[in-house]
């Protein structure tokens, strides 16, 4: 190797893989990761560091994985992410650490995620563990939702002594990393479970089943409950669609919903009674990760997939990784193209689309040049199912039953970002609560800085 270059890592082949729900990379073994963790200049600016939303120590667990001090690299990393086995595998590392390092201005960067991945992996397979706290400090503090921003919470503050209860709605912890990403990117056994055993080894507890806001409220849980404060960490699980004539139609879903029945419901597998009925062909509305985790989703279930969406390549806002993940599996991209009405059989089953053309014309106010229709471009396209990828918005059964709590116009708790106080005294809240649909890593970083501001807080209570 020229030290410019990184070493490839291995995958499944397209056509091996797109008939599987096994995962696509399969990641680096001990002489592949010393030999790229050996491309590290270990700078002492690290500009890496600068670009990850929870400020791991990257050249120190490098230079680790460099000398083979596999367990050394997992402790350094577990002192700032409580996921790292996810977050090697869903970081978009190319726009965050490998985008600010140093070795990718001449050269390809430091797979730094890769490096993370192989050493969480290697952590797990040799029973390593993060580090407890030495002693408790009698606080109690309450955490809903355990996706990454409550888990990320929860360990930090498990680490500093807290008593730490997690409240989860759903019948298995993880949030939308057990719903939301497939099993191709995301092995749910292997991975992600072992990530919350390894949370709950901090001496977390983690309640399934409860709903907050029908099952208790916040309220409650502070005043009746003996919680000194809560960190609301419930994600952005409301699907938004495009208000077109026939959504209403059978064979019409949100993202969240088809990956839900398949993901945590296990409808891919034929020992489980899960319905989802995709038919030969489908349609997928939007050009994001959860757009593209539904296509590659829908393709290993047997049907021809388009994405459909409405700006160009370039504006795909997609990991590049996804997007090439995708083509290579046999996707099919319709860009520069939005549906304006579902069209649908006699008994209300989805039969296809109509379907108009675009073009780019100004800048909108995020700088994205905004779409705009042509005329007399429309044209039907078959399918049996459409899937809508559009974002998603918090559900808003914890505000409403909050009191005291603000919430803006697009109905996300309003926190300070910083310390991720709401308007509620000892409330915190972080992630797609707050920010609306966003990636794992910046709930992290939510759910970090939430930790700290609820560890300053309740110091301050003390003092």
């Amino acid at each position: 190797m020229d030290g410019m270059t990184r070493v490839p890592v291995r995958e499944q082949e397209p056509q091996v893989r797109a008939a599987n729900f096994e995962e696509v990379c399969l990641g680096y073994n001990e002489k592949e990761a010393m030999e790229e963790a050996a491309r590290c200049l270990n700078c002492k600016n690290a500009q890496c560091m600068k670009g990850c939303p929870v400020s791991i120590d990257i050249p120190a667990f490098i230079a680790q994985v460099k000398e083979g001090n596999f367990e050394e690299a997992y402790q350094i990393i577990s002192e700032s992410s409580a996921l790292p086995a996810v977050c090697g595998r869903v970081c978009p590392q190319e726009s965050q650490c490998e985008g600010k390092c140093i070795r990718g201005i001449k050269g390809d960067p430091v797979a730094i995620g890769k490096l993370e991945r192989f050493v969480a992996d290697w952590a797990r397979e040799h029973g390593i563990q993060p580090k407890k706290a030495e002693k408790m400090n009698g606080h109690k503090v309450a955490v809903i939702g355990s996706g990454p921003a409550g888990l990320t919470c929860a360990g930090d503050l498990a680490k500093l002594g807290y008593e730490v209860t997690i409240f989860e709605a759903l019948h298995e912890a993880g949030g939308v990393l057990v719903y939301g990403i497939p099993e191709f990117r995301l092995p749910k056994k292997e991975v992600v479970a072992a990530e919350v055993e390894n949370v709950r080894s901090l001496g977390v507890k983690i309640e399934t089943n409860v709903v907050i806001g029908k099952s208790v409220t916040i309220d409650e849980l502070m005043e009746k409950e003996g919680f000194e404060a809560v960190f609301i960490g419930s994600g952005a699980g409301l699907p938004r669609f495009m208000g077109i004539p026939g959504e209403q139609a059978m064979g019409v879903f949100s993202a969240n919903e088809f990956l839900t029945r398949n993901n945590l419901m296990k409808a891919f597998r034929e020992d489980y009674d899960t319905v989802i009925r995709t038919g030969q062909k489908v349609i997928v509305v939007g050009g994001g990760n959860v757009a593209m985790d539904a296509a590659r989703t829908a393709k290993r279930l047997g049907a021809e997939v388009h994405i459909v969406y409405r700006r160009g390549e370039e504006e795909l806002p997609a990991r590049r990784e996804e997007i090439h993940h995708a083509k290579e599996e046999g996707i099919i991209f319709d860009l520069l193209q939005n549906p304006v009405e579902i069209l649908t059989t006699e008994d209300g089953w989805v039969k296809g689309c109509r379907i108009i053309k675009m073009e780019l014309g100004e800048p909108d106010e995020s700088g994205r040049r905004s779409p705009v229709e042509i005329p007399g471009s429309e044209y039907e396209m078959e399918a049996d199912t459409v899937i809508m990828s559009l974002g998603t918005s918090p559900n808003p059964l914890i505000s409403s039953t909050t009191k005291g709590l603000d919430i803006n116009r697009r109905k996300c708790i309003v926190a300070e970002e910083e310390t991720g106080a709401t308007s509620k005294e000892g409330v915190y809240a972080g992630g797609d609560a707050v920010t609306g649909a966003a990636t794992v890593i910046l709930a992290m970083g939510a759910g970090k800085a939430a930790a700290q501001g609820i560890h300053e807080f309740l110091s301050g209570k003390n003092a």
